[in-house]
């Protein structure tokens, strides 16, 4: 029987923990809010991770990596349609147009980057099974988990505190009423520029969100960073100031109740 849950009680993060502390081999699928990813492992290690329906085959994560453009990644993937990745990496290799090295790096990097999108993911069912292994025509990697669960962990922390700071994403953001902020002026990436283009009383930051393909986290992590460099205010989306509800007291924890859950999580991983 698969282990099955949904993110919101489990955080992707835990998962990766019972994973690697159960040193378990399987597939771990996460269906998002309109995406989906398959995350493979062996023996509790990363082999290979897959999201979306975004190109995958390794001529296409080649070009991510900018080991090869994405001309001759096009190019590639026009003359070996019939070809496994296992087969495309052993012609490039051959060919001398890429070493062992490029492919197994490339291949970990995306793997990882995929890991690190997975936890920006604060919804969605996953479920682990035992009986799947990584595709025979894939090229598997070996990635410990403990770096990534650690840094997994930060992010939740950082997660909960944004949750504290803005707890609702129907607010809106508008431009503080200061005087002297130039925008022009302002050293803003890329991200933030695209959240500042829909700063508006009418927008909230859920629309906003929607608009710029941001997940809750990217657009909670954006939206405190201009708040705390005094750009935007938090409003109602019809201008008026917003009422916080007050704060409620958290229940206390019971820790024998929370270490005895988490051991049945991990006897119960380890039994699939």
């Amino acid at each position: 029987m698969a282990l099955r849950g949904n993110l919101r009680d489990f955080s992707f993060t835990q998962i990766l923990n019972l994973i690697n502390l159960a040193q378990k081999t399987g597939l771990l699928t996460v269906e998002g809010p309109g995406e989906m990813a398959h995350v493979y492992f062996r023996d509790g290690k990363l082999a290979l991770a897959l999201i979306g329906r975004e190109e995958n085959d390794l001529s296409a994560i080649l070009a991510r990596s900018r080991k090869i453009t994405a001309n001759q990644a096009k190019v590639i993937r026009e003359r070996t349609r019939s070809m496994t990745d296992k087969e495309v990496g052993l012609l490039l290799i051959n060919a001398g147009y890429l070493s062992q090295k490029d492919v197994l790096d490339s291949l970990q990097l995306y793997s990882i980057e995929v890991i690190r999108r997975l936890f920006t993911w604060v919804e969605g069912i996953f479920q682990f099974d035992q009986s799947s292994a990584v595709p025979s025509g894939k090229i598997p990697v070996r990635v410990d988990l403990e770096n990534l669960i650690v840094e997994g962990s930060r992010q939740l922390r950082e997660w909960e505190q944004l949750q504290e700071e803005i707890p609702s994403l129907d607010m809106a953001l508008k431009f503080t009423d200061r005087p002297g902020t130039n925008l022009r002026h302002l050293n803003l990436n890329l991200e933030e520029w695209r959240v500042v283009r829909y700063v508006n009383p009418k927008n909230s930051m859920r629309q906003i969100a929607q608009v710029t393909h941001m997940n809750d986290l990217e657009i909670r992590r954006i939206a405190y960073a201009l708040l705390q460099a005094g750009i935007v205010d938090i409003v109602r989306p019809d201008g008026k100031p917003p009422v916080m509800p007050p704060p409620r007291p958290l229940p206390p924890v019971n820790k024998e109740e929370h270490k005895s859950l988490v051991q049945r999580l991990i006897n119960r991983i380890r039994s699939l």
